[in-house]
């Protein structure tokens, strides 16, 4: 498989990664802000799909930043850092199609909407981070990987 489809299929599992792991999130803001359930709302996409668009943004500014380096030499700050940004941007996309509805400032709920979907990035792009190394180096570790590497494998221990 060419790398580039590899680069693209990474893409859009770490967005729906991302979109799964914030719809939960959509469901408690209804739970919050429309108990009794009377406004027609998707509360489960309204997390979900900046989720999935954050965590695409974040895979292309990941594959730009960090090209060459193993997963190993990321830092979860730095990674945290690019989450936000591409958090950032994706909170900022609905201002730019149009403005919100609504007597609330454009600027507060756009800092709002902003300030939360970059958080969210930021904390789903160290998860991220996190998780990756934890497989990498659990897959470096396993004896075949070491055999497949010509690494010498370490004898048994004693029962």
């Amino acid at each position: 498989m060419p790398s580039w489809l590899r680069r693209i299929r990474a893409a859009v599992f770490t967005g729906l990664l991302w979109g799964g792991m914030w719809a939960p999130i959509g469901i408690l803001a209804a739970i919050v802000v429309d108990p009794t359930n009377r406004m027609d709302e998707p509360w489960l996409l309204i997390f979900a799909v900046p989720g999935f668009l954050g965590g695409v943004l974040f895979s292309a500014v990941l594959a730009s930043r960090a090209r060459g380096r193993s997963l190993l030499d990321l830092s979860p700050r730095r990674v945290a850092l690019w989450g936000a940004a591409a958090g950032l941007v994706t909170g900022a996309i609905p201002f730019f199609i149009g403005e919100p509805a609504g007597s609330i400032p454009v600027p507060l709920v756009a800092a709002t909407v902003m300030s939360t979907v970059g958080g969210l990035s930021a904390i789903s792009a160290a998860g991220s981070l996190v998780l990756a190394q934890r497989a990498q180096r659990r897959t470096l570790a396993t004896p075949e990987r070491q055999r497949r590497d010509g690494c010498a494998i370490p004898p048994a221990a004693p029962r």
